[in-house]
């Protein structure tokens, strides 16, 4: 049996579900999906109900398909996706480290993810109870493209709203004051 690869697999899937959980539903003091909508738009991600159901749900999905040990490329791709574009859009201007809002967590959670996609799920998972055998450094390779890719192929397919303009509105003429006062 290969422990530590469970260990390693349960525990990533375990982060990114109660994550998703906390954007998605509100679990675990999280916002909810109106909160991280809202959390999104005043980050520039807009429009942010759409980003925040696409981040949540591939953080919750991949979370739990890693938790279960089921499809895991796909597992990979969604967290390599969402974790890409937290770097993109939130922690990328901000440096490597944490402490400083940077994106060295995303980066080892994307590593790991990859990583699991490359040795796969290990003996007590879904894929190995039935036989499904995806993994290896194509798969892993697969996956890390799917997920970078993947976020740039869906706002080609479906592309932001063009933001309303805001209306003009003539404001009322001044009371013409007489002169023959």
């Amino acid at each position: 049996m290969q422990l530590g690869l469970t260990v390693l697999r349960v525990a990533l899937g375990a982060t990114f579900f109660a994550h998703g959980a906390q954007k998605l539903f509100g679990w675990f003091g999280g916002p909810g999906l109106e909160g991280t909508a809202k959390g999104f738009d005043s980050m520039g991600m807009k429009p942010g109900k759409r980003n925040a159901v696409l981040a949540a749900g591939s953080e919750t999905g991949a979370g739990a398909l890693f938790a279960l040990g089921l499809a895991t490329p796909a597992a990979a791709a969604g967290a390599v996706g969402v974790m890409g574009e937290a770097i993109r859009t939130v922690h990328g201007e901000k440096g490597f480290f944490n402490t400083e809002g940077g994106y060295e967590f995303n980066l080892v959670l994307m590593a790991a993810a990859v990583t699991i996609a490359d040795l796969g799920p290990g003996d007590l998972s879904l894929d190995e109870a039935l036989g499904l055998k995806l993994h290896g450094p194509l798969w892993a390779l697969a996956a890390l493209g799917a997920g970078l890719a993947g976020p740039r192929l869906l706002e080609r397919a479906a592309p932001a709203p063009e933001p309303e303009p805001e209306r003009f509105e003539r404001e009322p003429e001044p009371e013409q004051v007489s002169a023959a006062a």
